[in-house]
């Protein structure tokens, strides 16, 4: 029996609840989205897994535990046999709930420590793209939230504001440009009636498509008088939480 006494560890955040995060481990479909076509995984112990990357190397294993949401084990090692062949190596993924959504940690290990080096870049990127992959499925429709965000600043009656606001932020949602320092809610949709009182008639509109990347969104934006005539733009950063609300929102203008 293979001693795997060198052990590469690795940690990141994901802003998504780790029952999301862990069906990546049992839907053969959405492990083939992080790994590759072709790549499949049968989520039982004693399963089958298939990564097949690009360049046209595989690696199987098999599975050792599956405790869902919170833990998979399997083992890894390369069809070809070379640099660790079948069953050589050991992969654990551990799951727990923590800001922003899950607190991922991985475990590798290996029987000896340049191997186990190695693939120290490997699983830095591919765990990388893993985070960014959930949080796509999480966020898929980010022009949706943008869009409801900058009808809500032209809603005049209150209690539908309130409402909509409740709907696409968090109670604690933050706001910040340089006209405002808001925190919370209901502070927002009072600020945002002053600012029709204000200004009345204007509008904020979302300008070209959004730009997503692991919950925070960069949406272009103008701001056009009751004469339709543009007056003023610039560019919001919206942070989604692992639950889809707006969390945060800072506006720069041009």
């Amino acid at each position: 029996m293979i001693t795997l006494a060198h052990q590469l560890d690795r940690t990141i955040a994901i802003g998504a609840p780790p029952a999301t995060v862990f069906e990546y481990f049992t839907d053969p479909a959405r492990w083939a989205a992080w790994w590759g076509e072709g790549s499949t995984i049968d989520a039982r112990p004693g399963g089958r897994v298939l990564v097949k990357y690009p360049n046209g190397v595989e690696a199987i294993g098999e599975v050792v535990e599956l405790a869902p949401p919170s833990r998979i084990v399997f083992t890894y090692g390369y069809a070809s046999g070379t640099p660790i062949g079948p069953g050589e190596s050991r992969v654990t993924i551990e799951l727990t709930a923590a800001p922003p959504g899950t607190r991922l940690r991985l475990s590798h290990a290996f029987a000896d420590a340049s191997t186990r080096d190695d693939h120290v870049q490997g699983w830095r990127y591919q765990l990388s793209v893993f985070a960014n992959l959930v949080a796509d499925a999480v966020h898929a429709r980010p022009a949706d939230a943008v869009d409801a965000w900058f009808d809500a600043w032209a809603d005049t009656d209150a209690e539908r504001r309130a409402a909509a606001l409740a709907r696409i932020a968090t109670a604690g949602v933050r706001m910040h440009d340089r006209f405002s320092c808001i925190e919370g809610a209901g502070e927002l949709s009072e600020h945002i009636a002053a600012s029709q009182r204000f200004m009345p008639g204007y509008r904020l509109q979302r300008a070209g498509a959004p730009r997503h990347c692991q919950g925070v969104v960069l949406a272009d934006w103008t701001a056009s008088g009751p004469d339709g005539r543009v007056r003023a733009s610039g560019t919001s950063v919206f942070t989604l939480g692992a639950g889809g609300l707006i969390e945060s929102v800072t506006g720069f203008w041009r």
